[in-house]
């Protein structure tokens, strides 16, 4: 099942399970990918779909990270929720050894020997990740591996 169809029946069991958060935020999510939609004017690919989910997970923890400074738990806490409900819809992140894995594949197919040469390395290793490694994780591998050789 694609995740649009996914997102659309777990709003469906949220409105019927009474569930607030989840109602609140898969509500917020259709809206993102259906504004993105009438921008782009077609459907959105699956791709798109997870990114538009990674930035409102990436909102959120911001969000989190604003609310601790100003010692709002009751926001960190919904937030938080908001985060779990979301996370569902995206794919189990890459462990350590897979990002590194994939940063060497990248770094060997790219013939890069130093750091100066990371922007050819994040160009073939971004798409490979396909949302299961954020960009700010993928940077910070493909400059140690570069860094270490």
């Amino acid at each position: 099942m694609n995740i649009q169809k996914s997102l659309d029946q777990a709003f469906k069991e949220a409105m019927k399970a009474r569930d607030d958060v989840a109602k609140r935020t898969l509500r917020m999510v259709r809206a993102a990918i259906k504004n993105a939609e009438i921008d782009r004017g077609a459907p959105l690919e699956e791709a798109a779909i997870l990114a538009i989910l990674q930035k409102e997970v990436k909102t959120r923890r911001e969000t989190i990270a604003e609310a601790q400074k100003a010692g709002r738990a009751d926001m960190v806490a919904d937030t938080e929720a908001e985060i779990a409900v979301l996370q569902k819809f995206l794919p189990q992140p890459l462990t350590e050894a897979e990002l590194e894995t994939l940063a060497r594949e990248a770094i060997a197919e790219a013939g890069a020997v130093s750091p100066a040469q990371m922007g050819q390395v994040m160009r073939l290793l971004m798409p490979r990740l396909q949302g299961r490694a954020d960009g700010r994780q993928a940077s910070q591998m493909v400059r140690r591996l570069l860094q270490g050789n």
